[in-house]
């Protein structure tokens, strides 16, 4: 008896002691394969590119680097929520090699790794490092350059620097926006950054007939813009992915199908070089979570006053439904996540009553990293929440509210962001008045 008290309290020990590690250990929320464990190889680059840098490229691609400038990807390593989360996770070095991809951009040099899960690296001064391009975040060779070549999807022959012809575009956009794992002590169910996971797992999904007959109804009704062919993606997508050589570049399987580009750069007219021939090119824009409009474009939503239930009731429906992502809304980090405010107003605007609902994905993160549950929009499966005025109420109108949260605001505090610009939006805001003689599904419609 006393033999098997003093093994219970071993085990005992050894799990308290186990559980207590899992708790201060590193946070390593993703497997650092090959792909992202080595920044890309700029060794061979010829005297005609020079140091890489954006404003190079900007003296034959003028309107591609004003484009550039704009976008998120050209703040990478400089945006302040960036650096402020990056520092209160220890600045992990891991990071870097997205957010500044090529090793000249790197302070000190990738040698190997100590550990066999890469998050440890041997690491020395770096001859190289150019804090100019560092500062450029996902500057123009980051997407373009390997290997000595400028990769693109024309493969002309007559520019003035080596060039290598891109079979899909999204070969390119797949290096960094894969991050993925599915090791039980590390990961969870969809990545924090890459969305390459979710739009497999939304191909694969088969949505009911009659959601999408009455989305796309709703879609030509509103003429809903969603900038991708709905029918254009297969039922299921096999993503296979592979290292190519040293440079960090990998190869996909299948590309196409992602739609990458195809929504988060479109065509235009205009000539690649200033003074060439017009043709048709892709706007370096890749505006997502950060850009209201982009956000509306991948939403349908509607709110009217639905069949009553009841004599004495009203009854309104918002039905909130992604159309136009192939991937789930919101996307990227966890923190991102959507806010439904049904409000009952009286005369003077006041709230009566409010329902919140929350579209976000809740993870446990430690002693284990486990995806808790996920109520985000998959594509083509439409939400409905409901609100009901009963009779004899002092409401005046009802509304209905949609805001896209690029961070929870307890995420805000806890790492010290101190924000100037806005970490959330409105999507969607409209009011129905309940006066008798207005039209209950017009009167007050609109975004905000």
């Amino acid at each position: 008896m006393k033999r098997k008290s003093v093994i219970l309290l071993t085990l005992a020990i050894v799990l308290i002691g186990f559980l207590a590690w899992r708790f201060i250990r590193p946070m390593n929320i993703f497997v650092v394969d090959d792909r992202f464990a080595w920044p890309i190889d700029t060794s061979q680059t010829p005297p005609v590119l020079g140091k890489l840098g954006a404003t190079e490229c900007a003296a034959c691609h003028q309107d591609f680097y004003e484009e550039w400038q704009t976008t998120i990807h050209a703040q990478a390593w400089t945006d302040p929520y960036f650096q402020t989360d990056w520092q209160f996770d220890d600045a992990q070095h891991s990071c870097r090699l997205c957010h500044t991809p090529l090793d000249r951009q790197l302070p000190r040099k990738v040698l190997g790794y100590r550990d066999k899960d890469k998050w440890d690296p041997v690491l020395a001064d770096n001859p190289g490092f150019d804090p100019k391009l560092q500062h450029e975040g996902v500057t123009c060779a980051a997407c373009h350059y390997r290997e000595g070549k400028i990769v693109g999807v024309l493969g002309t022959r007559d520019a003035p620097h080596p060039v290598q012809q891109l079979q899909d575009p999204n070969q390119v956009c797949v290096r960094c926006h894969v991050v993925e794992g599915d090791r039980w002590d590390t990961f969870f169910r969809f990545p924090p950054c890459g969305t390459v996971a979710e739009i497999e797992s939304s191909l694969a999904a088969t949505p009911d007939k009659q959601d999408i007959a009455y989305l796309l109804k709703l879609m030509e009704e509103n003429e809903t813009d969603v900038g991708i062919d709905a029918g254009s993606a297969p039922e299921t997508l096999r993503q296979t992915l592979a290292p190519a050589g040293n440079s960090g570049e990998i190869i996909a399987g299948d590309t196409r199908a992602l739609g990458c580009v195809q929504c988060h750069m479109p065509m235009v007219m205009r000539p690649l070089v200033a003074g060439g021939v017009e043709r048709m090119t892709r706007r370096h824009l890749w505006r997502g979570g950060h850009d209201p409009d982009m956000v509306r474009k991948a939403l349908t939503i509607e709110f009217i006053e639905a069949e009553q239930i009841e004599n004495n009731q009203r009854r309104f429906r918002l039905t909130l439904a992604n159309t136009g992502a192939a991937h789930y809304v919101p996307t990227g980090t966890p923190d991102r996540h959507l806010t439904v405010h049904l409000r009952l107003l009286d005369g003077q605007g006041r709230v009566l009553d409010e329902q919140t609902h929350t579209i976000k994905r809740t993870v446990m993160w430690r002693p284990f990293i486990v995806d808790l549950w996920d109520t985000r929009l998959p594509r083509w499966q439409p939400r409905h929440y409901e609100l009901i005025v009963a009779d004899g109420s002092e409401t005046v109108k009802v509304e209905a509210e949609v805001r896209y949260h690029l961070l929870a605001e307890a995420r805000r505090q806890r790492i010290g962001y101190d924000n100037e610009t806005p970490i959330n939006y409105m999507v969607f805001n409209k009011q129905i008045p309940l006066r008798a003689g207005i039209p209950h599904d017009i009167q007050g419609a609109g975004d905000d």
